[in-house]
């Protein structure tokens, strides 16, 4: 656990998160703020960047709860939060939930649904939400759109042509608007809004932004195939970025698509 939480974990929080997540955290809590919930979860809530933004701009009264199923991440996000910040963590499945029937006003989940069975999840958010209550997530759009798994998975081909990692391209599977507009709508939601976000992050040390992108999950994929050392990968990904969007700092654009819904 330790190893896992050193080699993947912290690199996810330390170098993908102010790239990737941070913007669209930020965003995430002015929106949720704005509506002055008493009763808030955050689903897929990682390492805590997001919970973190909620907490610093809910009002203090508001409760937050946030949950995950993996336990190195919730461990890592605990770190982040004094015992009086009113915040529960808990290790939970999206899908099956373990909370009661309207226990909240407020659901978010950034970029965690790409990882388990949307229809489950949105069922289980439909259940736990107060009539009234709001519902907001993210996906990424397209690998078009987020060279994270564009070009990390060129790379990746020229290391194993005829096997390259796919794990990276499970973030970007989702950013087909229509079907889940329509599971949304079969489970009960209404008043979707969606919207496209562009953003871009300059970032000063690609290496190490290139370094935690390899040692995802698909540093699993990777030592699974052997026989290349994961660190040469980092080297000629890095140069990758560097030619593609400069360096000192490097200009990296990425693109999500935002749902925000309710349950009348």
């Amino acid at each position: 656990m330790a190893e896992y939480v050193d080699e993947v974990v912290i690199p996810y929080d330390r170098d993908l998160g102010p790239v990737l997540f941070d913007y669209y955290g930020v965003d995430t809590a002015r929106r949720i703020s704005e509506q002055s919930p008493r009763d808030v979860l955050e689903i897929a809530a990682g390492t805590g960047i997001v919970t973190r933004h909620l907490r610093n701009m809910l009002p203090k009264e508001t409760h937050l709860t946030a949950v995950d199923i993996s336990d190195s991440m919730m461990e890592l996000a605990r770190t982040k939060f004094l015992s009086n910040e009113q915040i529960i963590f808990q290790n939970a499945d999206a899908t099956a939930l373990p909370f009661e029937d309207e226990a909240f006003d407020a659901v978010v989940c950034q970029f965690g649904i790409m990882f388990f069975d949307k229809e489950l999840a949105f069922r289980e958010t439909y259940r736990m939400l107060k009539p009234g209550g709001n519902y907001l997530f993210r996906v990424w759009d397209s690998e078009k759109y987020n060279p994270f798994a564009s070009l990390s998975f060129e790379v990746f081909k020229q290391f194993f042509p005829s096997d390259p990692p796919h794990f990276l391209f499970e973030p970007v599977s989702c950013h087909q608007i229509d079907p889940i507009k329509e599971k949304l709508i079969n489970v009960g939601f209404d008043n979707i809004e969606i919207s496209v976000q562009r953003h871009s992050y300059d970032i000063l040390d690609v290496t190490a932004f290139a370094r935690a992108l390899v040692f995802s999950p698909v540093i699993f994929e990777i030592r699974d195939r052997g026989g290349v050392d994961p660190e040469d990968i980092v080297k000629v990904l890095a140069e990758a970025f560097k030619k593609e969007y400069g360096s000192n700092p490097m200009r990296y654009p990425m693109q999500a698509i935002l749902f925000e819904t309710e349950r009348l």
